[in-house]
C-alpha cells in the first residue's frame, strides 16, 4: 500500500462500517499475526464512534494506538529494556542473581528511614521518566487501562521479596533440614549449593527474610520480563506500520514469541538446573526424559538468544514520548487514514506527508461545502466519490437553507451535470427475495445479485414458521398512531410487536447457540425511543456478542446491515396519510439494510390506501405470498392484545374474538357492560390476569374449585351462572350462550362483566329475568356439557331455518324473548 489514502464519510457509523470491512478483509488476507494493520489508522470521537463497542477496531483506533505504543516505546519499561533484559537474563542468569543477593544485603545494612527516603526519591525519578504528557483535550480521551506504572527497581526487589516472610526460627529450622538433606558432588559442592548456602546464612541471620532460591528467581524473572516482552513484541508488530517494521523482522519477533513460549513451559517443568544451560550437554551422564528435556531447552534458549540480539539491532524503537508526537508518527506513517469528513480537517498539520488518493463513502449524503474539508488536503491527485442518488441525501433542517439547495451534495451536482459515473451493479449483501423489490422499484432491475447471496447457505431461518421467511410484511391491524411530547409520531402495538419478535429472536438464538445480529428500523424518532425504551437493556449492543440490537432512525442506519432488519412503518389510520413515510430514499434506505432477513411491520390498509411506495410494496407482498397478518402468531396475538389493554385501547379490542380466540375451542361474545367495566381498571397486571382467563375458557379449561357468592343466583338458572375469582378482587362472570347461525345451534361463553364481589348479585337477578325467557329447548342446550379429557368442548345441534343468525340474549329484545319462551315445549333429543 503505496499509495496514501484518506477515506471520509459523512457519519460516524458509515466511517465505522467501512472500516470495519476493511480490517476483516485485511485479517483473512494477512499472514504473519496482526502485521500489518499499522498502516491503517482510524481516527475521531471514540465515545461517539462507540469504538467500546467494536472490539475487532481497536487495533486501528488511533487513540489505543497511542497508549499501547507509548508503553512499547517506554526507555525504563518498553522495548529496549525488555529485549536487553531478557538476553542478559538467557545469557547469564547467575551472573543476575548474585547482583541481586549482593545489592539486597546493601539494602539491608542500610538505615531503614534512609532507606524509605531513597525509595520514595528513587521512584519519584522513575515515575518522572516515564510519565507520557498527554493531551485528553485534543482526542478524546485516552484508555488509561492501557498503562501500567513501571517502576523498575521496585520489581527486581518484589521478585525476590515475593515468597511471604517466615517466622525467624521456623526459618532456622528450614535452613537446618535443607542443610542435612543436601547431596554432594564428587567435586564438592557446586555453584548451586555455594548460593543457598549464602542464602541460608544470611536468612538465619534475619538480613534477608524469604529470599527466593536461584532457580525461583530465574523463573520469576523469565515470567516477568517475558510478558512485557511479549506484550511489546505483539503490539510493535501491530502498530508499527510496515514502512518501519519489515515482513522478515515481524515473522522473527513471532517467531521469539513461540520460543518464549517454550522455555517457559520447559523451564517450570524441567529438573534441570537453569544454570547447566551455560554447560555442554555432554557433561551429563544422566539419560531419559532429563536430557530430552534439557536438550531442547538449550536449542530453544541458543536461538532465542540469537533472534532477540538480531532484533534489537534491526529494531530501534523511535524514542518519543508525548502523545503529539507519537500521534503524528503514526498519521505521517500510515497508508490508509479513515475518519469523518469533519475530522479530516486534523489532518491539516504542518509535516504532514501528502496524501494522493481521496475517497468519500455515502458522497450523495455529504454536502458539497463539507466535500471541500477533505478536498484541500496537501497533494492529493484522485478523489473518488461512492454513493447513491437514490438514498438519503444530507439533512437540512431549515426551509430556507433546502429552498437554497444547501444540502446538495457535490455527486449529486456532478450527477446533474451529465459527469461520468460508473454503477457498481453488483449487490452482496441482501438475500435475492429482499433485494426483489428495491431492485425493480429503484433500480430498473440494473442490480445482480452477487454469487454469496444466491448460495443455498445464504437463506437463513432464524424463527419458525413462513411468516419469518427472508421477506415478509406482517400487518399489524391494531395499531394505533399518536404524537408523543416531542410531537412525532409513534405506536405502541406495533414498539410491542417489535419486542415480542426481538425476544423470540433472543430464544432460538440461545437454543440454537446462534449468533445474531438484529436491526431495528423507524423513520420515526418518537418510536426509536420507545422501542429501546421497551427493549431496555436487555439486549447487547456490541457486534461482537452472540446476540446484538441495534435500534435507529432510517436516516441513522444508512451505511449500515444487521442480519436481520425489523422496520416499523408505525403509521395506522383510515385516510391512509403516511407523512414524510412516502419519501422514496428514505424507503430505499430502509428497504436495504438486511442481509437475510427482512420483515416490515405496518397497517396493510393504511399503507396500501397512501398512493406511495408503500402501496407498491403491500401489494408486491401480498403477490407473493409474503403478506402475513400479526395474528397468525398465536404469542403476538396475545402481546398486541395485552398492549392494547395496557394502553387503553379498548374500542380495538371489540374484536378481540378475532385477535386472542381465531384458535380457541369455543367463540367468545363481550357485551358491552364488559368493555366499560374493562375500561375503568387502571392496573396492567388486572387486565393481563382477565386476558389470560379468557384465553384459557376459550380452550376449554375449567376451574375444578369455582366458588360463587351463594347470595347471587338461585333456582333453575344457577347452573349457567359462573364467576371466576381475578387477582382476588374481582369476579369475571359469564354463561353458556346458544349461537344460531347457518342453520346451526352452537354454544359459545358469553361475558358478561367483570365487577366486585359485592356486585354480582345484581347481575345475577338481571340474568335471572333474562335466562328465564329461554325456551325449554334452548335452556337445555345451554346446559349440556361435553368433555374431552379435562377440557369442556362446545355442543352443535342442527337449528331452525327461522334462527336470526346471532345469540339468544345477546341484543335481544326481551318482549321478542318472552314471545318465543312458547316456541318449544319438549327437550331436543341429544341424539338427532
Amino acid at each position: 500500500m503505496k499509495c496514501r489514502t484518506v477515506t471520509c464519510a459523512p457519519t460516524n457509523i458509515a466511517v465505522i462500517e467501512v472500516t470495519t470491512r476493511l480490517v476483516r478483509l485485511v485479517r483473512e488476507s494477512i499472514e504473519c499475526g496482526s502485521y500489518g494493520l499499522g498502516d491503517i489508522v482510524l481516527f475521531g470521537n471514540g465515545e461517539r464512534m462507540k469504538i467500546d463497542k467494536h472490539d475487532d477496531l481497536l487495533d486501528v483506533f488511533l487513540n489505543f494506538r497511542i497508549n499501547i505504543l507509548a508503553k512499547c516505546f517506554a526507555p525504563l519499561s518498553g522495548w529496549k529494556h525488555s529485549v536487553e533484559s531478557m538476553i542478559s537474563l538467557l545469557e547469564d542468569p547467575e551472573e543476575m542473581y548474585e547482583k541481586c543477593l549482593k545489592e539486597r544485603g546493601e539494602k539491608d545494612d542500610e538505615d531503614e528511614e534512609d532507606d524509605d527516603e531513597g525509595e520514595g526519591e528513587e521512584e519519584e525519578g522513575i515515575l518522572r521518566d516515564e510519565k507520557l504528557e498527554i493531551n485528553r483535550g485534543r482526542e478524546g480521551k485516552i484508555h488509561p487501562q492501557y498503562f501500567k506504572d513501571v517502576k523498575e527497581k521496585k520489581i527486581w526487589r518484589n521478585i525476590i521479596d515475593q515468597t511471604l516472610k517466615k517466622n525467624k526460627k521456623k526459618q532456622q529450622e528450614s535452613v537446618s533440614s535443607q542443610e542435612n538433606d543436601q547431596l554432594k558432588d564428587d567435586k564438592g559442592e557446586n555453584e548451586d549449593e555455594l548460593a543457598q548456602k549464602k542464602n541460608n546464612k544470611m536468612v538465619a541471620s534475619g538480613k534477608n527474610d524469604g529470599l527466593l532460591t536461584f532457580q525461583e528467581f530465574v523463573k520469576k524473572r523469565f515470567d516477568s520480563t517475558g510478558e512485557k516482552l511479549k506484550f511489546c513484541i505483539i503490539n510493535l508488530y501491530t502498530h508499527l506500520p510496515t514502512s518501519f517494521i519489515s515482513i522478515e523482522v515481524a515473522k522473527n519477533m513471532i517467531k521469539a514469541l513461540g520460543l518464549l513460549e517454550s522455555i517457559a513451559t520447559l523451564l517450570h517443568s524441567s529438573t534441570v538446573s537453569f544454570k547447566r544451560l551455560k554447560e555442554n550437554i555432554c557433561e551429563f551422564e544422566d539419560v531419559g526424559k532429563a536430557v530430552d528435556q534439557f536438550s531442547k531447552l538449550h536449542r530453544n534458549r541458543q536461538e532465542c538468544l540469537q533472534i532477540l540480539r538480531c532484533l534489537h539491532q534491526t529494531l530501534p524503537v523511535p524514542t518519543i514520548f508525548l502523545y503529539d508526537g507519537i500521534k503524528n508518527f503514526c498519521l505521517c506513517n500510515a497508508s490508509l487514514i479513515f475518519c469523518t469528513a469533519s475530522s479530516s480537517a486534523k489532518l491539516h498539520m504542518a509535516g504532514m506527508k501528502p496524501f494522493e488518493l481521496l475517497v468519500i463513502d455515502e458522497a450523495a449524503q455529504l454536502k458539497e461545502c463539507e466535500s471541500a474539508i477533505p478536498l484541500q488536503l496537501a497533494g492529493l491527485r484522485h478523489a473518488i466519490l461512492v454513493g447513491d442518488e437514490l438514498q438519503l441525501p444530507a439533512m437540512v433542517k431549515s426551509k430556507i437553507s433546502t429552498n437554497a439547495e444547501f444540502g446538495r451534495s457535490l455527486f449529486e451536482r456532478l450527477v446533474s451535470l451529465g459527469h461520468r459515473k460508473l454503477l457498481l451493479n453488483l449487490q452482496y449483501r441482501m438475500h435475492p427475495s429482499i433485494s426483489l423489490f428495491p431492485n425493480q422499484e429503484f433500480y430498473n432491475n440494473r442490480i445482480s445479485d452477487a454469487p454469496n447471496v444466491k448460495e443455498r447457505s445464504y437463506k437463513r431461518c432464524f424463527l419458525q414458521g413462513d411468516m419469518y421467511g427472508s421477506y415478509s410484511f406482517i400487518n399489524v391491524a391494531y395499531g394505533k398512531e399518536e404524537q408523543s411530547n416531542s410531537h412525532s409520531t409513534r405506536n405502541m402495538v406495533e414498539v410491542v410487536a417489535v419486542s415480542e419478535i426481538v425476544a423470540k429472536l433472543f430464544k432460538e438464538s440461545v437454543a440454537k447457540k446462534q449468533k445474531v445480529s438484529v436491526g431495528v428500523i423507524s423513520p420515526y424518532n418518537a418510536q426509536v425511543f420507545a422501542i429501546q425504551e421497551k427493549l431496555g437493556k436487555t439486549y447487547s449492543t456490541s457486534t461482537h456478542s452472540d446476540f446484538s440490537v441495534s435500534v435507529r432512525s432510517v436516516d441513522g442506519f444508512q451505511g449500515g446491515e444487521e442480519d436481520v432488519i425489523i422496520i416499523s412503518t408505525v403509521r395506522s389510520n383510515l385516510n391512509g396519510k403516511v407523512g414524510f413515510l412516502s419519501n422514496r430514499q428514505r424507503a430505499n434506505v430502509a428497504l436495504t439494510r438486511a442481509r437475510h432477513c427482512l420483515w416490515i411491520l405496518g397497517n396493510g390498509p393504511t399503507l396500501a390506501n397512501s398512493g406511495t411506495i408503500w402501496t407498491k410494496l403491500v401489494s408486491n407482498a401480498k403477490a407473493r405470498g409474503c403478506f402475513y397478518n400479526a395474528e397468525d402468531d398465536k404469542n403476538l396475538a396475545q402481546a398486541i392484545a395485552t398492549s392494547l389493554v395496557e394502553h387503553g385501547y379498548f374500542h380495538l379490542l371489540q374484536n378481540m374474538d378475532s385477535l386472542l380466540f381465531r384458535e380457541a375451542r369455543w367463540k367468545v361474545c363481550f357485551s358491552d357492560d364488559f368493555w366499560k367495566s374493562l375500561a375503568k381498571i387502571r392496573r396492567t397486571e388486572i387486565n393481563k390476569e382477565v386476558l389470560r382467563l379468557l384465553e384459557k375458557l376459550s380452550s376449554g379449561w375449567r376451574s375444578p374449585n369455582n366458588e360463587k357468592n351463594p347470595n347471587a343466583i338461585t333456582g333453575t338458572c344457577s347452573e349457567l351462572f359462573q364467576q371466576y375469582k381475578v387477582n382476588g378482587l374481582l369476579d369475571l362472570v359469564w354463561t353458556t350462550d346458544i349461537l344460531k347461525e347457518n342453520s346451526n345451534c352452537t354454544q359459545v361463553l358469553k361475558v358478561w362483566d367483570i365487577l366486585p364481589w359485592s356486585e354480582t348479585p345484581k347481575l345475577a337477578r338481571r340474568l335471572e329475568t333474562l335466562l328465564g325467557n329461554y325456551t325449554v329447548n334452548d335452556m337445555n342446550r345451554c346446559k349440556v356439557k361435553c368433555t374431552e379429557g379435562n377440557l369442556e368442548v362446545p355442543m352443535r345441534w342442527p337449528g331452525n331455518m327461522n334462527d336470526t343468525g346471532k345469540s339468544l340474549l345477546l341484543g335481544d329484545d326481551p318482549g321478542e324473548l318472552l314471545s318465543r319462551s312458547i316456541a318449544s315445549l319438549r327437550i331436543w333429543d341429544e341424539s338427532d
